[in-house]
C-alpha cells in the first residue's frame, strides 16, 4: 500500500468513526465517547498526512508515533463502546476495531523499519 492509498484509508477510517459516533446515544455516555473517539480518529488521518511531509527521519518517526498513539486511543474508545454495551451494530464495531488494529500494525511496522534504517546508517 502506498502513501496515497494509506492517506485515503486513514481518512475513510475517520469518516467511518464519525458516522459511528453520530449513532451513539444522545446522553452523557454518548456525548463523552463521541467527542473523544472523533478527535482521536480524525487525528490519525490528519497526523498521517503530516507524516508524508516529514522533513527528516526523526520528524517522520515522531509524527508516526503520534499517529500510533491516536490509533491506540481510538481502539480504547471502541473497546469502551463494546464493553458498555452501547446500542450499536456489533458487526460494524468489530470491523472498525479490526481496521484500527490493522492500521496500528502498519504504522508500528513503518516506525520499526525507519528506526532500523536509521541505526544502519549510523
Amino acid at each position: 500500500m502506498n502513501n496515497t492509498q494509506l492517506k485515503e484509508r486513514t481518512k475513510r477510517f475517520a469518516v467511518s468513526i464519525i458516522n459511528l459516533a453520530e449513532g451513539l446515544p444522545n446522553r452523557q455516555v454518548g456525548w463523552t465517547i463521541s467527542g473523544q473517539i472523533m478527535r482521536s480518529a480524525t487525528s490519525v488521518a490528519a497526523n498521517y498526512r503530516a507524516v508524508n511531509r516529514a522533513k527528516s527521519d526523526r520528524h517522520f518517526i515522531s509524527k508516526m508515533e503520534t499517529v500510533i498513539e491516536e490509533c491506540d486511543e481510538t481502539l480504547f474508545w471502541l473497546e469502551m463502546i463494546d464493553e458498555l454495551n452501547v446500542d450499536i451494530d456489533k458487526e460494524r464495531l468489530r470491523k472498525l476495531t479490526d481496521e484500527a488494529n490493522q492500521l496500528t500494525a502498519i504504522f508500528v511496522s513503518s516506525v520499526k523499519t525507519m528506526k532500523q534504517r536509521r541505526n544502519y546508517k549510523s
